[in-house]
């Protein structure tokens, strides 16, 4: 059976990397969702000629409300797997495939792609970066049974069931960590997978 894929990118003012993601990201799935999160440029119009399916935010609202139009509409779309991508030319859209291999094996209803279990990634952070990033997830991980290395990743796989049960409602960056959180509570199965950025 083949499983209906979309890939959903949160974006603002992102003009100069919008068309040549959309384009990568068409050769692994047709459906991509863009939220257009009030950009000021042509993030929008490009994402739209580019063939990308738009929602648009009259204004800029943040990144977790993004991402929470992104998960309405691949219910409304009714996707097996959702996987959601920085607009920002970080991620690696031949990653995809191994974020979306634990779901497609049943083994995962969450995948988060880490930055940090690959040690050529790693090199790629900056050391500030770094420290947030383990400072928020391991302030993360008090809250939910798993042990992960990077909370923050915006890069992730969802299965149906994560996206007919979780609404996210924070707006802001804390979105992540708010998923997450819900996510454990209904015991889904979060797994880790490494990515290079």
């Amino acid at each position: 059976m083949q499983l209906k894929v979309a890939i959903g990118i949160p974006a603002f003012n992102e003009e100069k990397n919008i068309a040549s993601i959309i384009l990568k990201l068409k050769k692994i799935s047709e459906q991509i969702i863009v939220c257009d999160d009030g950009s000021s440029d042509l993030t929008a119009e490009i994402a739209l000629k580019m063939g990308a399916i738009l929602v648009s935010h009259p204004k800029n609202m943040g990144y977790g409300a993004a991402i929470r139009t992104i998960f309405f509409k691949a219910k409304e779309l009714d996707v097996d797997i959702l996987v959601t991508f920085d607009a920002d030319g970080q991620h690696r859209v031949e990653d995809i495939n191994s974020v979306m291999k634990p779901i497609i094996n049943d083994q995962a209803d969450i995948v988060i792609g880490s930055r940090f279990l690959d040690d050529e990634s790693q090199k790629n952070i900056p050391k500030y970066r770094k420290f947030g990033i383990k400072t928020i997830t391991t302030l993360a991980t008090t809250s939910i049974e798993e042990n992960l290395s990077d909370s923050q990743s915006g890069f992730r796989a969802y299965n149906k069931k994560v996206l007919s049960e979780i609404t996210p409602s924070e707006y802001g960056m804390g979105v992540s960590t708010e998923l997450l959180i819900k996510s454990s509570k209904k015991k889904f199965r979060i797994k880790e997978v490494p990515i290079i950025i």
